[in-house]
């Protein structure tokens, strides 16, 4: 069977690490996909091996190069500067010995903790007769640079080969050509101490499928106009001289011996070649990267590229052996493979040629076979033309409809105001109202009325029901009078270490699930309580907050109790809106400042939650989009421009935050004890079992307050302590995925522009027809008042819809109108 992994990298590099790493496995005929998420941390020792690798290989072609042609520009022009008393040092042994090296810190590398899960879990799903196309998203240069093949993993699965994609790409509509044959274009460039002829001679012998047009050392305005050609191309292929650059960004192949070309001087020609079914292009040159990076962005499906300079009977040999494979019908993965380690025979005479060959994939599109390369017939072209005509006839019957509707309805005679009013048909006003519309939704998108819409999002929340309380969560408060106990005698925060040690005692014999201690301690225990330390570094169940530091905000940062291990640390960061209330929720963040005292990746509250699931078999996991998804749940990350947050930082991972609140608080959100009563064991067991406890201060003395959408009694917004909002985002994620309590929705733009058009559109359509004024302000706000109803009736089943903007629009539109029919006519 054959099987698709593809494994995206993200935006990281070698230097800093690589935070979040997804893996996701497709079988051909099945469209359920799995993914797997972890992580890699920095290498840049796999950089230095590299170049060390790469150093050596030239030298050693150098020192050859009397007997042998690279196809590659003359090494007095590069980069590396070579004395010639090194070439002599340099022996097949030292190169071999760099090879070792370098293989076995790749395999070091990826098999890190937080990247082993992932290769457990595709081993676990994969099965050592199934054909892998295995493609690797980067846009690291050295990454893309590295001999993937060597991992491990490929010495285990025989019949897996690897590619190299970008991160972003696009499927491309393509053309099928009537051409029953496979259509190659060969470019025989400059072959100054090169033999071209070999390849040449090969293709033509190639098979009786293949039609090959042969440009041999051709000029620039040849090769545009082959590729124009309105037949199509199957197969690009060019053999001579190429080069790139340094940053592996841009490619050049050598024409002609007076003539050189960057990908992007044929861009238009090649864009056009791949929409008219271009399928796989193979450069059998040097140094193909930068190549290969340039025909990326044009979204080419396949490509073979030379990693490094490449000896001219290597690139034969390759070009012989993959072609016939793949010919002879072998899948296009692993023609490559089989081609690339047959290249490993040569290795006494040529070192590290089957290092050489790599595929670049477009991850959108399948790989064809030579069949299907082959078998291509005439239906798609044959069938496009009746589908034209249905449409021409469908058009005309619309059109001749119009027209007779307009002659019917078209007053004969009409007073100067009466035939201003009947120039104002439904098509003017949806007209009217989609400029009015087009005009408030870009003054929206300026941020100019957030601050309004922000304040109709508070409202909302306070007018919901009421909700129980969620008994999965109890917090344990440190109020004014637990200050005061004989255990807090010492204490140098809100809660000592005495108590802290009493209070973790009590609770672990009632058998919680999760304990979260919202409180800092960035100062190592005392030497007398040796206990509480043992504890922290390793009660699996206990986690523990930090602050991240900020340069660039002047924010120092907190450190996580000494002792407790990363993965049991939380962040204590919450965004707040400008008026300093919180209504999102941040779930994970990459720190910005490196020598921050915090590192932990996800909040306390996420931490929490993610136990809690991970003990009933619900794990974390991120869809093809990155997004978080927990079982059936999917975490819709929230980005600028979206609902009424239009000029805001959305960094990090964050959604909104659909408050809990009972009695019209969000107070109660869940039982709460204080601290005297547990440690006077005034606790019921049962309030303790399978929960998840959080810890933290309501003593007013420290303000660890934050302040909430909900007002108090005397009209300003309502503050709660920081535990209590902890509380609030642990019950957020755990009752979304365990009772389906639904998260807060936002249209995407698109719907959003949609239902504000429709209330322009209502606004217009009003004011049209009341003539009235005293109709018309009661239909106007009649018409305000069901917006209002149908948002708050929305809101309620947790799908923010866009209020301010629509009532603006309804009566900017409505009064345009207005000003439209009473003017005098010109």
């Amino acid at each position: 069977m054959s099987k698709l992994v593809i494994l995206n990298l993200g935006r990281g590099t070698l230097q800093e690490g690589f935070h979040f790493v997804t893996v996701q496995l497709q079988s051909e005929f099945n469209s359920k996909t799995s993914q797997f998420q972890g992580s890699l941390p920095a290498a840049p020792n796999l950089i230095d091996l590299y170049r060390r690798w790469q150093l050596l290989y030239d030298l050693i072609y150098s020192a050859r190069s009397i007997n042998i042609g690279l196809r590659h520009e003359e090494f007095m022009d590069s980069d590396i500067k070579i004395d010639e008393c090194d070439i002599t040092h340099v022996s097949d042994a030292e190169f071999d010995e760099i090879c070792k090296k370098l293989q076995k810190s790749l395999n070091n590398w990826l098999d890190s903790s937080d990247f082993r899960q992932i290769e457990l879990q595709l081993r676990t799903k994969l099965s050592k007769s199934d054909e892998i196309r295995f493609i690797i998203q980067t846009e690291d240069t050295y990454l893309r640079k590295l001999p993937w093949h060597i991992w491990r993993f490929f010495e285990d699965y025989r019949l897996a080969e690897v590619a190299l994609s970008p991160i972003e790409f696009e499927s491309q509509n393509q053309v099928v050509s009537s051409e029953l044959k496979v259509r190659i274009l060969a470019i025989l460039g400059n072959s100054t101490g090169i033999d071209t002829d070999a390849d040449k001679k090969f293709l033509e012998k190639l098979s009786s499928d293949a039609s090959t047009v042969f440009l041999v050392e051709p000029k620039r305005s040849e090769i545009d106009e082959q590729l124009w050609d309105n037949q199509g191309w199957d197969i690009l292929f060019f053999a001579g001289h190429s080069s790139s650059k340094t940053d592996g960004e841009t490619g050049f192949i050598h024409i002609n011996p007076t003539e050189s070309l960057a990908i992007g001087q044929l861009k238009n020609a090649l864009k056009k070649a791949i929409e008219r079914g271009l399928q796989l292009a193979i450069f059998n040159s040097c140094d193909g990267l930068g190549l290969a990076q340039q025909l990326d962005d044009l979204h080419i499906p396949q490509m073979i590229v030379m990693r490094e300079p490449v000896p001219d009977k290597v690139a034969q040999e390759f070009l012989k052996r993959f072609l016939k494979g793949f010919a002879d019908g072998k899948s296009f993965y692993l023609a490559v493979r089989e081609a690339r380690e047959q290249l490993q025979g040569l290795e006494t005479e040529f070192p590290g040629a089957s290092w050489l060959p790599v595929i670049f994939q477009n991850p959108a599109l399948a790989s064809p076979t030579w069949k299907e390369l082959r078998q291509k017939t005439k239906d798609n072209a044959t069938k496009e033309q009746p589908q034209r005509s249905t449409l021409s006839a469908k058009h005309r019957l619309r059109q001749r409809k119009a027209s007779l509707q307009e002659i019917r309805y078209r007053p004969e005679s009409a007073s100067p105001k009466q035939h201003r009013q009947s120039k104002l048909n439904f098509k003017t006003v949806l007209i009217m109202s989609f400029i009015v519309t087009s005009f408030l939704m870009g003054v929206r998108w300026l941020g100019i009325l957030q601050a309004w819409e922000l304040q109709a999002f508070d409202h909302f929340m306070r007018s919901r029901r009421q909700e129980k309380q969620d008994s999965r969560l109890l917090i344990v408060t440190v109020t004014e009078d637990d200050l005061k106990l004989p255990e807090q005698k010492d204490r140098r925060g809100s809660l000592s270490d005495l108590a802290l040690a009493r209070l973790l005692e009590k609770l672990a014999p009632l058998q919680p699930k999760a304990i979260g201690l919202d409180i800092y301690r960035d100062e190592p225990s005392q030497l007398n309580q040796a206990t509480l330390a043992t504890r922290l570094k390793t009660d699996d169940n206990f986690f523990a907050i930090c602050k991240v530091s900020d340069k660039t905000k002047n924010r120092s940062g907190n450190s996580p109790p000494k002792g407790v291990p990363p993965e049991r640390q939380g962040f204590s960061d919450v965004v707040q809106d400008a008026d300093k209330i919180v209504r999102r929720h941040l779930l994970a963040m990459q720190p910005a400042d490196p020598t921050s005292p915090c590192t932990a990746r996800y909040a306390l509250n996420a931490q929490l939650a993610f136990h809690y699931l991970e003990k009933e078999g619900i794990y974390p996991n991120y869809t093809k989009a990155g997004e978080l998804q927990l079982g059936n749940v999917v975490f819709k990350q929230l980005h600028a421009h979206k609902g009424g947050y239009q000029q805001v930082d959305t960094g990090g991972y964050q959604i909104l935050l659909n408050y809990r609140s009972y009695q019209g608080s969000p107070l109660e959100i869940a039982p709460t004890v204080t601290l005297t009563d547990v440690l006077r064991s005034k606790v019921n067991p049962e309030q303790v079992k399978d929960r998840i406890v959080l810890i933290g201060t309501t003593a007013q003395s420290f303000r660890d307050y934050v302040s909430t959408p909900y007002m108090t009694g005397q009209g300003f917004y309502q503050e709660i302590p920081g535990v209590i909002l902890q509380a609030q985002m642990v019950s957020q994620i755990v009752s979304a995925v365990k009772d389906g309590r639904p998260l807060l929705f936002i249209l995407p733009f698109w719907g959003e522009m949609l239902w504000v058009w429709g209330w322009s559109v209502v606004g217009g359509a009003i004011a049209s027809r009341e003539r009235s004024g005293r109709h018309l302000i009661l239909a106007g706000g009649g018409a305000i008042g069901v917006l209002y109803f149908l948002c708050l009736i929305l809101f309620c089943s947790s799908v923010w819809v866009p209020l301010v903007p629509s009532a603006l629009v309804l009566i900017v539109t409505s009064s345009i109108v207005v000003i439209y029919l009473n003017s005098p006519q010109s």
